[in-house]
């Protein structure tokens, strides 16, 4: 009986020690090395110290522009990607809209696509030649929110859509029969318990938009700079740490709060929202135009840039042509890129193969850790802070992670090679909080009442997980796959500091190619950015397509699981006609079912009827005790 409890915990214990000895290594060691150097004095001889550089920075005028620049678009970016996104997820979660699962899959691409290549596709968009040049908005703050809005719009819809399908419909249909318009419904109703969801989905995007380096760098040129791009040239350019440090630390002050919103949020929706459910859309009504436009607006702003990308493609010097895409095959088209642009492909997808290994051997791990339903407040608390030291790496300047990494990593005593293993860890990192996003809601909306009744009826707490949690939690790894495979074939900001010049990524090379000005150049940057996103496009649909439906359909399976289990019990004895506090060393658990009082039980077991008429017991069948206890 020990060993039940005993080797569970060993493995929730290796849950947790090892993806915390892989952040520590890839995230906090290199991060906390960069800062402490900044503090202690910098590389260079002369460099001011730490108190020197807090007055130098913040007495900049030029520190408190970016910083209010910094804020200001990433606001803007949040607020336009939080009205748009509302809107696709009532669109895409609530209607019955034909395509929907294509829409989702083709809404998913732009939030994994790589910066450089969404820079790339607004530049073609915006520029001076090309369709909408005429607006004047190439290089400025305005092409640089529309960008933000681009990568974050479908993340707002899917959070908040698969929040929305956690409420309670029973609600809004008693506000119908009332008389309520579906608009109003939604507006008295259904809004108020999103909320914690949209300010959830709200926090993270205002963190992504602020940390928008690759963004700014190809579409904001010289002419804008935020706090990313400002710890860029602070390190790279000045080699100036002690500067760096105190810019990284305001960005991470400003992170913490963004991530201390996001934590708060998400934790009163888990604690209000329901078990996931199957609500049949319904027919689209004259109340939706408002949606229907403002969605319209969102899928034009993301499939516009993507179709301007394809055509840039395709055409060089005003005619129709494949030379772009043959280019991709010749070597040296410019100095920084010794090899061809296809060998640079290769080698991204052997870099995502290997990250995407890694992040859901660490995220799957932890998801099962922040999963645990724990009664504890300490231990509660314990998985809070598990939480917020996974999802740290959002917050962090990708710059000043890539650039420690440089500086601890690759130095004495760890002397690690930039190959491809190196480089799949540094974007798992990256990835490793977006999977945990995109797994742990459904881990956590699989039914209490079936693992306490599983448990109830004698399966220990590896049978639980192998029967009820496992076949939820294989199905939903699809989508962390996806997502794990997706972003490391786009990571760029700290694989700019890291990758070999010999062996570069696909977007170090499209980096590489738009930044010089030849024709042959920029339509072979057009060309990779395409087959850069046809890759995180087929990447997400495949995702998609094998979790279609499984926060419901899989959800299925764990009950199916759990009856599998029943009907094997019966064949033995529970007794439980004796349960006294006197009788403390057998094993019991507490049960609560909804509607009934909390059970203590202790599941004794006995083959023959024999055997209970000795110890002086009636025996119950199991499903008997099961249907009693329900009953209340």
């Amino acid at each position: 009986m020990k060993s039940e409890k005993t080797v569970p915990r060993i493995l929730l214990a290796l849950a947790v020690a090892v993806p915390l000895g892989f952040w520590g290594l890839f995230f906090l060691l290199p991060t906390v090395k960069l800062i402490w150097l900044g503090i202690s004095g910098g590389v260079l001889p002369g460099s001011l110290s730490f108190g020197e550089a807090w007055r130098d920075i913040l007495g900049r005028g030029r520190t408190w522009s970016v910083l209010f620049r910094t804020l200001a678009m990433g606001l803007a970016g949040t607020m336009f990607s939080v009205v748009l996104g509302v809107a696709g997820a009532w669109v895409l979660y609530g209607l019955r809209l034909p395509g929907r699962r294509v829409f989702r899959a083709l809404l998913g691409v732009p939030f994994v696509l790589p910066s450089v290549v969404v820079g790339v596709a607004f530049q073609n968009l915006l520029a001076a030649s090309g369709p909408l040049g005429f607006l004047g908005l190439e290089g400025t703050r305005t092409a640089i929110v529309l960008g933000m809005v681009f990568f974050n719009f479908s993340l707002v819809a899917r959070v908040v859509g698969n929040a929305w399908v956690r409420l309670d419909p029973r609600v809004v249909w008693a506000a119908r029969v009332l008389g309520a318009t579906p608009a109003r419904a939604f507006l008295t109703v259904t809004l108020p318990r999103l909320l914690p969801s949209i300010l959830a989905a709200g926090s993270l995007v205002f963190l992504y938009c602020i940390t928008s380096y690759g963004l700014v760098r190809v579409l904001g040129g010289v002419k804008v700079t935020t706090l990313e791009v400002e710890i860029y040239l602070e390190t790279a350019a000045y080699l100036n740490l002690p500067g760096a440090a105190v810019l990284s630390i305001i960005q991470i002050l400003i992170v913490l709060v963004a991530l201390g919103i996001n934590s708060l949020a998400r934790a009163r929706f888990e604690r209000t929202a329901g078990e996931l459910r199957e609500v049949a859309p319904r027919a689209i009504g004259r109340e939706d135009w408002v949606a229907l436009v403002l969605f319209g607006f969102g899928f034009l702003l993301v499939v516009v840039p993507l179709a301007g990308l394809v055509v840039a493609s395709l055409r060089r010097g005003g005619e129709w042509t494949l030379d772009n895409f043959a280019a991709l095959g010749r070597p040296g088209l410019v100095a920084s890129l010794p090899g061809t642009a296809l060998e640079a492909a290769g080698y991204s997808l052997l870099v995502g193969l290997i990250s995407t290994l890694i992040t859901l051997a660490m995220g799957l791990s932890v998801a099962v850790v922040l999963s645990r339903r724990v009664h504890s407040p300490l231990w509660r608390r314990t998985q809070e802070f598990l939480d917020v030291l996974m999802a740290s790496p959002q917050g962090v300047s990708a710059v000043t992670v890539g650039f420690g990494m440089l500086i601890t990593l690759q130095a004495p005593p760890f002397s690690m090679s930039a190959n491809a293993f190196f480089l799949g860890g540094v974007a798992s990192i990256v990835a490793l909080p977006l999977v945990l996003r995109s797994v742990l809601p459904t881990m956590r909306a699989i039914r209490p009442r079936m693992l306490d009744a599983a448990a109830t009826l004698g399966a220990s707490p590896l049978r639980v997980f192998w029967t009820l949690e496992f076949p939820v939690l294989f199905r939903v790894s699809g989508v962390g796959a996806g997502f794990a495979f997706a972003i490391a074939l786009g990571e760029f900001g700290a694989t700019s500091f890291l990758a070999r010049p010999l062996s570069p990524t696909l977007p170090v090379a499209i980096f590489a190619l738009s930044s010089k000005p030849e024709i042959v150049a920029q339509g072979a940057s057009s060309a990779a950015s395409v087959l850069l996103a046809g890759l995180c496009a087929l990447a997400m649909f495949l995702a998609e397509s094998v979790s279609g439906g499984v926060s419901l359909r899989h959800l299925g399976q764990a009950t199916s699981g759990y009856a599998a289990l029943r009907r094997q019990v019966p064949t033995r004895w529970l007794l439980s006609s004796k349960v006294d506090g006197s009788e403390r060393s057998q094993r019991s658990l507490r049960v609560g079912f909804p509607g009934a009082r909390s059970l203590r039980v202790r599941p004794l077991w006995c083959n023959e009827r024999s055997e209970c008429n000795q110890k002086g017991l009636t025996p119950r069948r199991s499903d008997q005790i099961f249907k009693e206890s329900t009953n209340g």
